[in-house]
């Protein structure tokens, strides 16, 4: 057996394990991320059926019948369009079957009971392949840290070349990055890319629209790559000619804050504790109510995962677990700071994955 072979069978062995202790026999899983997670299937269609011994089922529909044949050959596969109900249909009971109950709707939920036979108990699953996922293993640690210095490597580039310049609009910008990082190797972005100049900085979310950039605005650019399944997210602020005594003081504010929030993200920290690293630093400085979302997500197959550094987290950091660490402040009208990081939690300090500098940096 394959080195990947291996990698997707422990995972489906730990999942398998979990499930049984709460007396389920099988589960179907149907979200293609968890698809991918469990068998390395990268299609639009298809379903897995597990089942507490560790045996298993994968369908897919003819478009991939090649497809699912190379990247899963340790697991039998039928096609069938039907994909969740044709894995239920030849099941022999009694048996609890579980579904993933955040990722289907009550009109798939109806096809796939129709498809169960008399003595198959339909049981909701939530959060337990999720909850999984959240500790990385060596393969998705290096998919990641490979991913993260691409995109990091493409900012570096369009700096060095000049095109992040007072003038172009925040459209231009953010189409320079997009093809840096595809002509570098990325499938596509992670998530549209945010380029937020002058006013548009105080919005979190903003997107990259054609306001121009001009003198003394602050830039913020928010963006990520994605290869092979995997994602990469960070965030730097830039400032535009002038800069001025507003800009400096949120800027050394919102640095400092994501420091001391990188600091805090060690093995046994309570999620709750590493927000508050960083939101006790803004609330300190008078910024408290510009700080608008929390401090951080972990990173992986989705762009937004678990674990969430958050005023409402919960649980504690663990060694393999990712995190971005993303302090903000906006000022309605005037501007505003993001600075991120995607950190790797290890036994000591954190590795951080997105190296560029921190410094504020003209333009």
């Amino acid at each position: 057996m394959g080195l990947a072979d291996t990698r997707f069978s422990n995972r489906r062995r730990a999942l398998a394990a979990t499930l049984a202790a709460q007396r389920i026999d099988a589960i179907l899983v149907t979200d293609l991320t968890h698809m991918r997670y469990l068998t390395g299937f990268s299609g639009s269609n298809g379903a897995l059926l597990l089942r507490k011994d560790l045996s298993a089922v994968v369908t897919t529909d003819g478009r991939y019948t090649t497809q699912i044949a190379e990247e899963v050959p340790d697991i039998k596969a039928t096609i069938q369009r039907r994909v969740g109900p044709n894995l239920l249909e030849g099941l022999e009971g009694p048996q609890r079957v579980g579904f993933e109950a955040a990722y289907v709707s009550v009109e798939e939920f109806k096809k796939l009971e129709e498809a169960c036979p008399e003595d198959i108990t339909l049981v909701p699953v939530a959060g337990v392949i999720e909850k999984q996922r959240e500790k990385k293993d060596y393969y998705e640690l290096q998919r990641l840290e490979e991913i993260a210095l691409l995109a990091n490597n493409a900012l570096e580039d369009l700096l060095e070349a000049g095109e992040l310049a007072i003038g172009r609009t925040e459209r231009q910008v953010a189409a320079d990055l997009e093809y840096r990082m595809r002509k570098a190797g990325a499938e596509r972005v992670s998530f549209d890319t945010i380029v937020a100049s002058g006013p548009n900085s105080a919005k979190p979310h903003h997107g990259a629209e054609d306001r121009v950039i001009a003198n003394g605005d602050l830039v913020t650019i928010d963006f990520g790559a994605h290869l092979r399944g995997f994602n990469s997210d960070m965030t730097r602020t830039f400032v535009a000619g002038e800069v001025t005594d507003f800009a400096k003081e949120i800027y050394d504010v919102v640095l400092e804050a994501q420091l001391a929030g990188v600091a805090a993200a060690r093995p046994g920290t309570a999620l709750y504790d590493v927000d508050r690293a960083c939101r006790s630093i803004i609330e300190d400085a008078g910024f408290g109510e510009y700080f608008v979302h929390s401090t951080g997500h972990g990173i992986g197959l989705h762009v937004h995962e678990g674990p969430s550094a958050a005023v409402t987290g919960k649980g504690y950091l663990e060694e393999n677990m990712t995190l971005t660490i993303e302090p903000g402040i906006y000022v309605p009208g005037k501007g505003g700071v993001r600075i991120e990081d995607t950190l790797i939690i290890t036994s000591g300090a954190p590795k951080i994955i997105t190296p560029m500098s921190k410094e504020l940096r003209i333009i």
